[in-house]
Order: C-alpha cells, then structure tokens, then sequence
C-alpha cells in the first residue's frame, strides 16, 4: 500500500521459479487506521531491505543512483549517453509498469540491464531492486542505476537502498513543476533540467527552477543539460565522479 497514492506496494512479488506479478485487488482508504498501520509495517520493512541494497552496494564500492521524473522528460536517453561516454562501468535496474523497451535501450548502449514491470504499482521499493541487483553483475560496475517508474508523486517516498535522488525535469513539462510536487524535489540531492534544446520554444525559466528547488533543500544542485546535443553532460558527469568517490 503506498502511503502517497494507495497502490500496492506488497502486491508485486516473485515465485520461486523466478517469475513475478503484481495483485491487482482493491484496498482499503489511505485514511482508515487499520490501512495505517499495514503502510507503516510495510515502510518499516521496506526500509530494512533498503538497508541492505545499500551495503550491497557499498561493500563493493559502488555508487547507487536513483533517477526519478514524470514519463519522457529523458531518463533513459541520459543514461544511453552517460554509458555512451565511457567514463564508467554501469548498470541499470529499469522500473516499468510494463514491457521491456527501456531495458533493451540501456542493453543496446552497452551496460547490463534488468526490467522490473511493477503491473500496476507506480514506483520501484526496496524488493523489487534488490531483485534487480541479484540479476546484475556488480563486481564489474561503479555505478548502479535505478530508473525508477515515471512518476513525479510516489518514487521519492521510498529508500530503495540507493546512495543519492536525481530528479529530471524537461523544458516541456513547465517550470511551475517543482513547487506543484514538493516531495519529489525536497528529497533530491540533484535535479537536472532535460531537453534544453527546445527552451526557444517553451516559456520556461529555469532561474525561477533553481530558486523553487532551493526553497525546499538548499543544498541541492541543479545542472541544464540536453543529451542529445551534449549540452552540460561534463557537468553530469563530473557530479557523477565526485559523489562515487565520497563513498
């Protein structure tokens, strides 16, 4: 159940045969005591497994990244770029509701690639990417991506067992994004403003951007970047190296 729209978290699972579905039956309301209490218990232990991705991760030096945004503001074509670059050994938990499109881009780039497809749960927790990471080969990489399901509500809720939050958000989307979901911008350690190619386009300020995230976490950074011309990605990529080396 999850505490910000009422889907189910638990619903999604794996046999042992290693297939997995999400249950699709319907839920009590958000504000019933008894669902309250399932959502914390579920929180609780979805918090101790996330601990546990991390010291997966941490144990071999590699740094996990979770990258959130609404549905096409690019999330998959700045991973195909950041691979593209060579500046690191990668891998990528791809999170879905369903097909494996994404996963098979990210294979195409040349990273290793695992498709979670959530059925109707609309963001990544804990279990899930730690079965992603069960199917990829960590003592090759230094980094771990989990492309998160798009969505700019539920995702930011959850410790999936990540070391750092990078929040998307494209020049088509609006720039009155971050105050209208506060959440998802508070817990980010790095929004990257995507498809800065079209701003000539769109009224867009990505000023009035900076100054909204600010206000919910003053510490975050914010980098302009459009992958496909290039546009910023150093400065993606320096961030990326200075934040796998303070691990």
């Amino acid at each position: 159940m999850c505490k910000d729209c009422g889907c189910s978290v638990s619903g999604w699972h794996t046999h042992a045969d290693g297939t997995s579905h999400s249950h699709t039956h319907s839920h009590p309301t958000l504000n019933d005591s008894k669902t309250i209490d399932v959502i914390t218990k579920i929180l609780s232990v979805n918090d101790e497994q996330a601990l546990k991705n991390r010291a997966e991760l941490e144990k071999r030096k590699i740094l996990g990244i979770n990258l959130m945004s609404s549905p096409g503001a690019g999330k998959t074509t700045l991973l195909e770029a950041t691979i593209k670059s060579g500046k690191f050994k990668i891998g990528v938990v791809e999170g879905d509701l369903e097909t494996n499109a994404d996963a098979d881009r990210i294979a195409k780039a040349g990273a290793p690639a695992f498709q979670i497809s959530t059925g109707q749960t609309c963001h990544l927790d804990a279990f899930m990417v730690n079965h992603g990471i069960l199917h990829i080969p960590l003592d090759t990489l230094e980094l771990l991506f989990v492309e998160n399901v798009g969505n700019l509500v539920c995702p930011a809720s959850y410790d999936i067992g990540t070391h750092i939050n990078v929040v998307l958000l494209s020049v088509p989307e609006g720039d009155d994004k971050v105050a209208k979901y506060p959440v998802m911008f508070k817990n980010a350690n790095l929004v990257v403003v995507t498809k800065t190619v079209l701003l000539e386009h769109f009224e867009f300020d990505i000023d009035k951007v900076k100054r909204e995230a600010r206000k919910l976490n003053p510490n975050v950074d914010v980098i302009v970047l459009d992958s496909k011309s290039g546009e910023g990605l150093d400065a993606w990529l320096s961030f990326l190296e200075f934040k796998r080396k303070a691990l």
